[in-house]
């Protein structure tokens, strides 16, 4: 089947069921009901960056089951282009229960054991029209188990040697893998495939992890573990091993752009809210970047556009669900600077 438009950016990697609290402010043993909604690193991105008005597409895996088709249904809807979606027989799309307790405290069980999603292949890969494709966004968790992770390295060697930007979110969750120098030493092999790399300060310390110690993870937030490593020699040394640019996303701060020929980062200022839930704002502040930056503005622009789309969304309850259009993210901001 042809792609019928051309893809600004293809997003690879999890898909989820995400079952996210409705008693906010509650610990999760209090918890009595659930909304559902879509998530996944990549299938945020997938939404934020087709809401904000780009042409998106999605290459994951979900099972020959309910949650499969209620993933897909919403896709859809949404106007994803969702012909690199491969339903995997046997396996089960992935789940994730969240609590949410702000404005510090947003527990996350996964629910992932040989899911759908992980089990995406190198003949998924195959199928990808790379000359349809301006980018490809791949994630730290699809290189977590084979054969998604041969599939994602595959799929970042090929989109580098036909020119293709290629972006990866480090997406850090350390219960998805043995140890994290497993994690550092995966993720370090493909960099030189990778123009732009995207992370919060531990992720980018766990990927940049050559010690032996051990990612501490508190109050269930395996999406914000903490690592004991120097922050700016980490950042050198992922730089060093051949990408262009890494955005440190540093939440209510806003992001710290570094390039690998300059010393000094350049710091694009955050926009301030009320937190309600910051599960997803990452993948927002991608979505917002990723946009920018195929549109050809600065690196500066681009990440003031990705702050803004992460504020919107930390006010809101889900991810994917919550995505900002351009409209939205233009109204929020044109009594606070705009994204200049």
């Amino acid at each position: 089947m042809e792609t019928k438009k051309k893809i600004d950016i293809l997003s690879m990697g999890r898909s989820s069921i995400d079952l996210y609290s409705n008693n906010i402010g509650s610990s999760f043993v209090d918890i009595n009901e659930f909304s559902a909604f879509v998530g996944g690193c990549p299938t945020n991105i997938s939404v934020g960056t087709h809401r904000l008005g780009i042409h998106s597409a999605l290459l994951t895996g979900i099972g020959d089951d309910p949650v499969g088709d209620f993933i897909l249904n919403f896709l859809e809807k949404e106007g994803v282009i969702t012909e690199y979606i491969s339903r995997k027989v046997g396996k089960r799309s992935s789940a994730v229960i969240l609590g949410i307790e702000p404005p510090d405290k947003f527990p996350l069980v996964y629910y992932r054991e040989d899911c759908a999603d992980i089990n995406i292949d190198i003949s998924d890969v195959k199928k990808i029209q790379f000359d349809q494709c301006k980018s490809l966004l791949i994630s730290g968790t699809g290189l977590s188990k084979e054969p998604s992770r041969s599939a994602t390295i595959f799929a970042a060697e090929q989109a580098s040697l036909k020119g293709i930007k290629v972006f990866l979110d480090i997406d850090f969750r350390a219960d998805q893998w043995p140890d994290l120098q497993s994690f550092g030493t995966i993720v370090r092999s493909i960099l030189s495939y990778v123009d732009i790399i995207i992370g919060t300060s531990e992720e980018v310390k766990a990927a940049a992890y050559t010690g032996g110690g051990e990612a501490i993870i508190e109050h269930s937030q395996v999406n914000e573990s903490k690592i004991d490593a120097d922050l700016s020699e980490s950042v050198k040394s992922l730089l060093s091993k051949g990408s262009k640019v890494l955005l440190l996303k540093a939440g209510t701060d806003g992001c710290y752009i570094h390039h690998s020929n300059t010393e000094a980062p350049e710091h694009a200022p955050g926009y301030p809210v009320k937190v309600i839930n910051t599960l997803g704002a990452g993948d927002a502040f991608a979505s917002g970047l990723i946009y920018g930056v195929l549109q050809g503005w600065s690196w500066y622009k681009s990440a003031r556009l990705g702050n803004a789309c992460g504020a919107i969304l930390v006010t809101q309850h889900g991810c994917a669900n919550f995505m900002p259009t351009f409209d939205e993210v233009i109204e929020f901001t044109k009594d606070k600077g705009g994204f200049d």
